[in-house]
């Protein structure tokens, strides 16, 4: 048995014109009014495919699917926003390769031993309320959900994550977590080069790199650019700019396996003929290795403190996320493995170097990913994509998978 790739692939279209972009691009923001445009036909596709729905109080969508006994569901999905300017496979792909999943059991009339819970998580990309992983991370119990609730958007500090599911409907009842688990599959995009390099169908990811952002503040002082001398002035943009130096190169050294990112750099005034006063710039820092992220994280804010102490001048530190590595249970990547293998794919284990729902989910039920090529590795891009029959391979696997794990 195998899923029906022509209606998969159909709907995977059919979402991507709600935000579409470009020529293949979406933009689908989390708690949007096209974010609630995807969960309303998500919805109405859940319905119609007999699950029964439940909305959390962070809006995280759940459904049931019965099966012939009681018991916990195995559980697949991903999430439906998307990052700005991004792809329609990010997410939506495990979202909907999981109903597919369902609409093909539905076909061949097949009730499972255990039942089934299909998930789309409330803003996973993170790029407009904070943390990232939000509904995932919620739902496994590692943030408290008042403070969710009130993180306030990033480009509007009156509306915040619960006056937004509010506006959008999606503000449910049900406590998030209250439907345990009994395992978790998420189908991804690999969002990197490697199975499309080396020719490989399906990706079975054995662990995700831990994550730690921080947001700094350099705080100097403004001044006239043409008559200020160099040693009078304090300068935020100059120290910011041999900091993002000393960042870039800590990954680049031959025994490096830690990833640093300076991914946004604001100076103020941000005027030409001004010494900037201040410089906020972010760090993105991420490993396999725990001990090897706080080493990291540490000596970058050691030489922050060294840099401004020179130069006279004072810095904020915030902590945005920190997210440790998971490794995922031996059963589950195993149970992706034979899938793959039944199916005549070629396979490759592998470690995740972005963030996904099933990091956040494998501290509440047994949890692992499945990965299909990208095309050139590119992702949160509007150019995103994967071809199609590796969607149709990775999702034959998620069904198998799914099939033999409801079964045992």
């Amino acid at each position: 048995m195998k899923i029906n790739a022509q209606r998969l692939l159909e709907n995977l279209d059919r979402y991507a014109q709600i935000g579409k972009m470009g020529r293949i691009g979406v933009e689908r923001i989390a708690l949007s009014e096209e974010d609630k445009r995807a969960r309303d036909l998500l919805k109405a596709q859940m319905i119609d495919a007999g699950l029964q729905v439940h909305i959390d109080q962070l809006g995280n969508m759940i459904g049931i699917r019965k099966s012939k006994r009681e018991g916990n569901p195995v559980a697949f999905g991903s999430h439906l926003d998307t990052v700005y300017s991004g792809g329609r496979y990010d997410g939506a792909l495990g979202v909907l390769a999981g109903l597919e999943l369902i609409q093909t059991l539905n076909d061949n009339q097949i009730q499972t031993e255990k039942p089934l819970a299909l998930v789309n998580f409330t803003n996973e990309e993170g790029v407009r309320f904070a943390p990232d992983m939000m509904g995932s991370h919620v739902y496994a119990g590692m943030a408290d959900l008042s403070d969710i609730l009130s993180s306030p958007a990033y480009d509007n500090p009156n509306e915040t994550v619960g006056s937004c599911l509010k506006s959008i409907g999606y503000d449910g009842e049900m406590e998030p977590g209250a439907i345990q688990f009994d395992a978790f599959y998420e189908l991804h995009i690999e969002q990197g080069p490697v199975l499309k390099l080396e020719q490989i169908d399906i990706g079975v990811v054995e662990q995700v790199q831990g994550i730690y952002w921080t947001r700094y503040k350099v705080l100097g002082e403004a001044n006239h650019a043409g008559t200020t001398p160099v040693y009078y002035r304090k300068d935020a943009g100059f120290a910011a700019a041999k900091i993002q130096q000393f960042i870039g190169k800590y990954t680049r050294r031959k025994e490096g396996k830690v990833l640093t990112t300076v991914g946004s750099v604001k100076l103020s005034p941000d005027a030409i003929n001004i010494v900037p006063e201040s410089a906020v710039f972010t760090l993105d820092v991420r490993s396999t290795d725990e001990a090897l992220l706080r080493k990291a994280q540490k000596r970058i804010d050691k030489y922050i403190e060294e840099t401004v102490e020179v130069d006279e001048l004072n810095f904020e530190r915030e902590e945005l996320v920190r997210f440790s590595p998971v490794r995922f249970p031996l059963s589950m990547t195993d149970s992706v493995q034979i899938a793959t293998q039944s199916l005549g794919l070629t396979y490759k284990r592998m470690p995740s170097g972005a963030g996904h729902d099933a990091q956040m989910m494998a501290h509440f039920c047994p949890s692992t990913m499945i990965f299909i090529p990208s095309v050139r590795g590119i992702s949160h891009n509007v150019e995103e994509f994967s071809h199609d029959k590796d969607v149709e391979n990775g999702a034959n696997v998620l069904l198998a998978a799914v099939l033999k794990k409801s079964s045992s």
